[in-house]
């Protein structure tokens, strides 16, 4: 009932929008947990924007920010029952778990092996996998940069430093899996409570890319910002491939373009705001990186990640090949 009153209070808040969607062959209607002002959710403002005109008003996209539709779990759920249409967020691997690839820690050198990875074939054929749990994926990101820890106890300078301290981590079996191998206590959590949790000592600290740390203000509730940037993730556009296939060709030729373009947009956003909002949260923090002594702590702490993820059936040894190639495709 929770959730049904959020969705009924959202739509409420949505009328300015009523007329364009009736007015409408289809309607999209779309939610993701970050604010309007994050580069995720201004990727969807153009993506609503171009979609309505290059579609001439056949498609109508409703855009839901700052999780008012919900917990992104929530959000998936409602795609998957045909609820919403669209959402973006950490459950990419319920559509696909090879999609779980991409977060292996230190899988690429950095920003552009990362967009050369996520522009690949390889890429497309994962894309395409989704289909056979009822999600279309016209287009992968990346999740807002390379993940970094905050936290209110100490510096993180080497992979020992983490022992003891309560992280928040996404709710994934992925996610949680390559935490235990760095020795945190390992706290599942969606993150729109993390602010919360930071305040009240639920939690000592969480990683995310620059990004979510600003947007979320989790520089006012730490102390230390480590630039560990030991892993990122995809930022796939799902969507109720159901919905999709009631589109015609033209109309499903112009929405997947239209996501490309976006997706496109939201990556270089991302990446030319990484060293404005670390300066911005250098203001707040004290921020340290890594010694190549202390990254090479992680990356053996890590190690045991990428077996586990074969055995757990996620993807294989040679998905790993493949991505690693993909990857540096584009030199």
């Amino acid at each position: 009932m929770k959730l049904f009153a959020k969705i009924i209070a959202c739509m409420a808040g949505g009328m300015m929008s009523v007329s364009a969607a009736s007015a409408a062959e289809f309607t999209f209607k779309y939610g993701n947990s970050q604010p309007e002002k994050a580069a995720r959710s201004q990727s969807m403002i153009f993506f609503e924007q171009e979609l309505e005109k290059r579609s001439g008003g056949r498609i109508a996209v409703e855009n839901f920010f700052g999780a008012v539709l919900g917990t992104e779990k929530e959000m998936y759920d409602q795609l998957t029952t045909g609820l919403i249409q669209g959402t973006r967020g950490g459950f990419f691997a319920n559509a696909n778990p090879k999609f779980n690839i991409f977060l292996l820690p230190f899988l690429t050198a950095g920003w552009d092996e990362m967009e050369c990875l996520v522009s690949s074939d390889f890429t497309k054929t994962i894309q395409d996998g989704a289909h056979a749990n009822g999600v279309h994926v016209p287009a992968t990101g990346i999740s807002q940069g390379f993940r970094m820890y905050v936290n209110k106890v100490r510096p993180i300078t080497e992979v020992a430093d983490l022992s003891g301290l309560k992280i928040r981590e996404p709710q994934t079996d992925f996610f949680m899996a390559v935490a235990g191998t760095m020795g945190s206590v390992r706290v599942p959590m969606a993150y729109s409570e993390v602010y919360q949790a930071l305040q009240q000592g639920v939690l000592d600290g969480e990683h995310n890319p620059p990004a979510n740390i600003y947007n979320y203000k989790h520089y006012e509730v730490t102390k230390y910002l480590s630039v560990t940037n030991h892993m990122t993730g995809p930022d796939p556009l799902l969507v109720n491939k159901e919905w999709y296939d009631t589109l015609p060709a033209d109309l499903q030729q112009i929405f997947d373009e239209v996501a490309v373009e976006a997706m496109t947009k939201y990556v270089a956003m991302a990446r030319e705001a990484e060293t404005d909002l670390l300066n911005e949260l250098g203001k707040s923090l004290e921020v340290n990186y890594l010694t190549p002594e202390g990254l090479a702590t992680f990356q053996e702490a890590v190690k045991p990640v990428y077996q586990q993820g074969v055995d757990d059936g996620h993807f294989t040894a040679a998905d790993i090949d493949a991505a690693r190639k993909a990857a540096k495709s584009c030199g």
